[in-house]
């Protein structure tokens, strides 16, 4: 059966790298290392990602785990400075969006995300609404690798899993969409993503990014 539809994460997959000037900002209001910066950011990510924190929220309690004394401006900076931090783009994986829409094939965005870090790429991105179907976690209250994300995402496609490829860059999130048989690749560039496609014999319904 051929490929309807293909789906992308953002994070890793449509993003580039996070952006160095806004992680630099984050730890210097934070004043903490390396180490238990990335320990505290990710500990409360998936609430944040489902909509049960929004941005706001998840600093503040970022702040108050970490025992450190900030100010509201400054919890409204580190907020702005998480959100501002996911604004770099993958061209070429953008590129191939672009050119499999235009080859007829349904696109679509499958992505863990909170409330301001969205606000922060729909102002920096126009080419976010070319994707046929958006799914942003936090709207769902429900995050990847849940299965009731993969059930949404089909039932909005209207595709067959067999008829779906999805691209994400965490393995995890990759098996659990391959539990519903849609097609999983694990993104890592687009070199390796290009090799990948080619393996699996994808490369008779897509082009080659």
């Amino acid at each position: 059966m051929a490929l309807r539809a293909v789906v992308f994460d953002y994070g890793l997959v449509l993003s580039g790298p996070p952006v160095p000037e806004a992680l630099a900002r984050l730890r210097q209001i934070t004043g903490l290392s390396k180490e238990a910066f990335e320990q505290l950011y990710w500990t409360d990510r998936h609430a944040y990602d489902r909509g049960d924190l929004t941005g706001l929220e998840f600093w503040q309690k970022f702040v108050a785990d970490a025992g450190l004394q900030l100010s509201d401006q400054e919890i409204g900076e580190l907020n702005h400075a998480d959100a501002q931090m996911w604004t770099s783009a993958n061209a070429e994986t953008v590129a191939w969006q672009r050119q499999l829409r235009g080859l007829g094939l349904q696109t679509a965005i499958l992505s863990n995300m909170g409330d301001s870090v969205l606000e922060s790429i729909e102002e920096a991105f126009d080419w976010i609404a070319d994707f046929d179907v958006r799914i942003w976690s936090y709207q769902y209250r429900m995050a990847k690798p849940e299965a009731a994300i993969y059930e949404l995402l089909l039932e909005k496609l209207g595709t067959a899993p067999e008829e779906t490829l999805f691209l994400d860059d965490k393995l995890e999130n990759i098996q659990a969409a391959r539990h519903f048989g849609i097609l999983g690749l694990q993104f890592s560039t687009v070199e390796q993503l290009r090799q990948d496609l080619i393996t699996a014999g994808l490369d008779e319904f897509l082009p080659l990014p």
